[in-house]
């Protein structure tokens, strides 16, 4: 009979661990949360000091009569669920449903952690157990009772106002509002023109010609604009038969240190980037890669860290450990004094570590024939940047070349930049995306020497025009949630999932848009609640949370200062939407098929026509709203559709006869300059052409 109960969270894990206890250890599973607040009411006891109200989560009386016969089997009883804010509130759970928390079951239970799914670190574990971290626990249920009350308060304004089965989310607004704010920036961006030139060169000795970049007038000493092509041709004209020469050369060594291992949100970037999957695709994966995969020879392990992480530190065996593979596998001249800590204005939760393999010395190569090809690559990206942190920097020596050509009137200067590699470091196993300090850098033959004539090949000027912000993808929304302090490693992957299911946001080619509806969502909240879509009061409320994990704050504390403030916030709402008209509109429309008049409703994918005599007549049509302007092509009615996903755009309604359409909104006004049609981004009003490029302000 065994003597010890474990209990983790999820049953992948259970196989593997009791492999690494043995016969005297029964291993079983919660399946994640086994108690949670009731869904049919908010659950949280407003008059009572906000006591909330747990229950059984419905399916789990089974399996919790079963955990409760094996522990009373059990001589010692460990918690084992996951080591963050999370799992100990799962553990806590189970030590309630259980009945562990009774006094006659004093010293019998205890909680462990442990950041991978190894044999010496779950032996290690049990070795030193603890007691729940109760400020843990509080944290989290501080986290729990702040999003039910902002889901149980607001959702129901939603259905009123837009249409049932809509959710108001703590953390999912603002970053619903983070990407509509995103899209008002680059709907107001007015693209403006410069220009740049080259000078092809020959340097003596040497046959691949140069490029060099125009910088300015040598007398004023700084960056020149070229704004116009008249400006680039003056320039050009003043250049006609110049004699280049090159008037200073400067060498410097260059050193590009070596990448910090991941957290949970720039793996999420990277993989984004490199392997192109979603935060949640790579959150499942890697949630497989620790808890366990079967490798061949070694049986069932886990082969990566815990994946929900805001640290960067590394223990000291896996120090050791990658010190001693990279002086054996490169020489000990690419070991580097560990970069350590990311520099970063939130607390980071310091027991944790750095997602990292468990076993350096087990190459993705080696166990490559063991994984999924999706395992695989994402095996490989942890690996080798964990790899690549443990390693020197790269060097390289930089040239900086100033070329003076003496034109008709004035002296300009041309700059070249070129590098050579010198000790590749880290760059040996790991390069991530195009290091942005060598942008521009071109490699060299012979460098030229200062004094030396340059032979003049070509020069050419090129037109450009400045560009907006580019659209959140996943990837830069969790990088810029991070920076805000907006959520934590384990809420960044559920919120984007979650504004994508409720078709608040599509993603087209990587891109974050609104839809429709999630332009209403957006408005509204920003409207009714504004501190809660509030960038910097919901980063301060996590870093209200985090005291609340550290102990120097009462979690009940953050809960009565929330609530009267939300409690206000919804009754104001309440009463002015009490006020909006609420009835479906009515259209001159005429049903097809009996004749009443349709009118617009709100559907999963926006607005649509449907007959009012549903169900006996159950007619719909696509609704599109005319913008009261002509279309430039062919004069029929320009009206607001979407693309399949729901983003919305401006088009002809004699689609596919005339193929017209814009991202922005077309304006009534003609352009003054050239008579064609003028677009509204933002405050200002824009001509279409680019070419023409006029601009003014916008009536409001």
């Amino acid at each position: 009979m065994a003597k010890c109960l474990v209990i983790v969270e999820s049953p992948a894990k259970v196989k593997t661990i009791k492999k690494f206890l043995g016969s005297n250890y029964e291993v079983a599973a919660s399946n994640g949360h086994v108690r949670d607040l009731p869904k049919s009411q908010m659950g949280i006891d407003l008059e009572n000091d906000y006591e909330p109200k747990y229950i059984t989560i419905r399916g789990k009386g089974e399996l919790l009569a079963s955990l409760r016969k094996l522990a009373k089997k059990a001589d010692k009883i460990y918690l084992a669920t996951d080591p963050d804010r999370e799992g100990e509130a799962i553990s806590w759970h189970l030590s309630a449903a259980l009945g562990l928390d009774r006094e006659e079951n004093a010293g019998r239970t205890s909680r462990i952690t442990f950041n991978e799914i190894t044999k010496s670190a779950v032996k290690e574990s049990l070795r030193h157990p603890r007691e729940i971290d109760m400020n843990l626990v509080d944290a989290q249920q501080a986290r729990r009772v702040l999003d039910r009350m902002v889901g149980y308060r607001i959702s129901p304004l939603l259905w009123a106002k837009v249409k049932r089965g809509l959710s108001a989310g703590r953390v999912q607004s603002v970053a619903l509002r983070m990407i509509g704010d995103r899209e008002d920036e680059i709907n107001a961006f007015i693209p403006e023109e410069y220009w740049t030139m080259d000078a092809v060169l020959s340097a003596p000795g040497d046959k691949k010609p140069l490029t060099a970049h125009y910088y300015g007038l040598k007398k004023q000493g700084k960056k020149a604009e070229i704004h116009t092509e008249e400006e680039a041709k003056s320039i050009a004209g003043d250049l006609d038969g110049a004699v280049y020469r090159v008037d200073s050369v400067k060498t410097s060594e260059r050193i590009r240190r070596s990448p910090l291992p991941f957290t949970t949100s720039t793996l999420q970037q990277e993989a984004s980037s490199t392997l192109n999957f979603s935060t949640q695709k790579t959150m499942r994966i890697a949630q497989q890669l620790y808890e366990g995969v079967d490798i061949k020879g070694s049986g069932t392990i886990g082969i990566i860290t815990y994946l929900r992480t805001d640290s960067t530190r590394v223990s000291d065996e896996a120090e050791a450990s990658a010190a001693a593979y990279i002086s054996e596998k490169y020489g000990s001249e690419y070991l580097h004094e560990p970069n350590t800590a990311a520099k970063s204005g939130k607390k980071i939760q310091d027991a944790h570590e750095a997602i990292r393999p468990t076993d350096i010395t087990r190459t993705p190569a080696e166990i490559k024939d063991s994984l999924t090809r999706d395992q695989y690559r994402l095996y490989q990206l942890i690996w080798r940047r964990f790899a690549a942190s443990r390693m020197a920097p790269a060097r390289s020596m930089s040239t900086q070349i100033r070329i003076a050509a003496k034109g008709i009137k004035e002296e300009h200067i041309f700059t070249l930049s070129a590098s050579k590699p010198v000790f590749d470091g880290f760059l040996a196993v790991y390069s991530d995306e195009e290091d942005p300090e060598a942008a521009g850098f071109v490699s060299l033959g012979r460098i030229p020497e200062e004094g030396d004539e340059l032979r003049f090949l070509d020069l050419h000027f090129d037109q450009h025009f400045t560009q907006s912000a580019p659209h959140y993808t996943e990837a830069t929304l969790v990088r810029a949630m991070e920076e805000q302090g907006i959520g934590r490693p384990s809420t960044y992957a559920p919120t984007i999932t979650t504004i994508l299911a409720r078709r608040y946001i599509v993603k087209e080619d990587k891109n974050l848009y609104l839809t429709e509806l999630g332009e209403v969502v957006n408005n509204m909240m920003k409207d009714a609640f504004p501190t809660i879509v509030d960038l910097n009061f919901t980063a301060n409320l996590e870093s209200l949370l985090d005291g609340v994990a550290e102990g120097s704050v009462k979690w009940k504390t953050v809960i009565e200062n929330f609530y009267p403030d939300l409690d206000s916030a919804v009754k104001k709402a309440e009463k002015e939407l009490a006020e909006v008209r609420l009835a479906d509109e009515e259209t001159d429309v005429v049903c097809e098929n009996c004749g009443r008049k349709m009118v617009i409703k709100y559907g999963q994918h926006g607005k649509f026509l449907a007959c009012p005599g549903f169900p006996e007549c159950r007619n719909t049509l696509p609704y599109y709203e005319s913008i009261g302007v002509a279309c430039p092509k062919c004069g029929r009615d320009i009206v607001v559709k979407k693309t399949r996903k729901g983003r919305r755009y401006y088009g002809c309604a004699g689609n596919p006869e005339c193929d017209f359409m814009s991202w922005q909104k077309p304006s009534a006004k003609k352009c003054p300059q050239c008579g064609g049609m003028m677009l509204e981004k933002g405050r200002k009003l824009v001509c279409m052409d680019q070419e023409c490029g006029y601009v003014e302000d916008r009536d409001e």
